[in-house]
């Protein structure tokens, strides 16, 4: 493809897409500059359409912990659509990742798949409010759980990005069921609970926030939630799209050692497919239709396609992949570490903040040079590392992320 059929790509696609694209980070606008077209991918790699080879950090911001077309998973999407489907009623690719998400992390013990991690985070909310019979919902500064109404204030992720601090179409009275806390501060949390004496359905909360960049929670932070919502009576949601099965074999609420009442899924478990799921105990998750009164329903959910793409993912999971990416992780975090920037790491996600020191919260890093973040972006990319377009997007670190690529890596930041 030429540089002027890439044009004409762009231009098409701007007379189609607000903004010319179906996410608003893609549109570039926090380093400036056009996106690559990008054709293909393999491993670590990405090509765009002159041919060009990256390095690739965005790993379509988190599912691909394999890398690109991983050959055990490719056979598997392949295999299943040659097979048909879907059809209507509950397959057995359905009921196979489930028992393998339930055995990696046992506070799912039912869980309902769906479409998206927005789904997912709407879906366990509405759990929670009929399971408490209460209406308010806690979710912190810079923490993103999807693009439902209630749960775009003071959000993180392409939000942060754009710098809009809610969404316009949003109902006031929706909006006014979310309280926001600060993420980290514990003292937060328990102000606003005692405020409003037992009216908050849930706390939900990305353990490890990564929609602000990666933000790693204090000690005593998380089991810290989990003492104030039992005490109140609330719920506890950790949204783990991001971090489930990532940072941990059973995500972080193995690796904290905290297990909240519901769970939000995505990402990972679909093996680079559009996926979602919640779950948590049984007396809960059975408040769910047909079982009980909260109606949620997905024509697509638990697509066989999507089943077995996730089931060949987390087949490939084992404790020794798990070791050689957070090893690798490592050394990217050891040699990122340069003047006027740093970094913060939680496993397998990364982010370089132009700051001094990691951020703890939302408020601090939105203290990061964002202007010396763009120059960083764009060269690296031009010596042929894709990065995240956002200083508050996480870096995705893969298993196809071996030594010589990331020693490629730190060749170009040292430049």
């Amino acid at each position: 493809m030429t540089v002027a059929a890439s044009l004409d790509w762009r231009e098409r696609a701007a007379r189609l897409f607000p903004g010319g694209v179906n996410s608003p980070v893609r549109a570039y606008r926090a380093v400036g500059g056009e996106p690559p077209l990008l054709l293909r991918g393999k491993g670590p790699y990405v090509w765009d359409e002159p041919g060009r080879r990256y390095i690739d950090y965005v790993g379509a911001f988190g599912p691909l912990l394999l890398g690109h077309g991983n050959a055990a998973v490719a056979e598997a999407i392949a295999t299943a659509a040659v097979m048909g489907g879907p059809f209507g009623v509950t397959g057995p690719g359905e009921v196979r990742l489930a028992e393998m998400i339930r055995a990696r992390m046992p506070s799912v013990e039912r869980l309902r798949f769906v479409n998206s991690g927005t789904e997912a985070a709407m879906s366990a909310l509405r759990v929670a409010r009929a399971a408490t019979g209460r209406e308010l919902i806690v979710k912190f500064e810079g923490g993103y759980h999807g693009h439902a109404d209630s749960l775009l204030v003071e959000a993180g992720s392409g939000a942060a990005t754009l710098s809009i601090p809610g969404s316009a179409g949003v109902a006031q009275a929706v909006a006014a069921q979310t309280l926001v806390a600060i993420y980290n501060d514990l003292a937060s949390v328990e102000a606003l609970l005692e405020s409003h004496p037992r009216e908050v359905a849930a706390v939900i909360v990305e353990p490890v926030a990564a929609n602000m960049g990666v933000v790693a929670p204090l000690g005593g932070f998380l089991s810290g939630l989990r003492e104030l919502t039992e005490r109140d009576g609330a719920l506890l949601i950790f949204d783990e799209v991001i971090t489930g099965f990532r940072v941990a074999p059973g995500g972080a609420q193995e690796l904290y050692g905290v297990q909240p009442d519901l769970t939000v899924l995505g990402k990972i478990i679909g093996g680079g497919l559009p996926v979602g799921a919640y779950g948590g105990r049984g007396e809960l998750m059975d408040l769910v239709a047909p079982s009980g009164p909260v109606y949620q329903a997905g024509t697509l959910s638990g697509h066989p396609v999507v089943m077995a793409a996730g089931e060949a993912t987390l087949e490939q999971l084992t404790p020794d992949v798990y070791a050689k990416i957070d090893q690798q992780s490592a050394r990217l975090e050891a040699g990122l570490q340069m003047n006027g920037a740093s970094v913060a790491r939680v496993g397998s996600l990364l982010t370089v903040f132009f700051r001094g020191q990691p951020p703890r919260n939302f408020s601090e890093a939105k203290t990061s040079d964002a202007t010396a973040f763009a120059r960083f972006f764009h060269s690296m990319l031009d010596a042929g590392v894709l990065l995240p377009p956002s200083q508050f997007e996480a870096w995705f670190v893969s298993a196809a992320h071996d030594s010589p690529v990331i020693d490629a890596t730190l060749e170009a930041a040292g430049r």
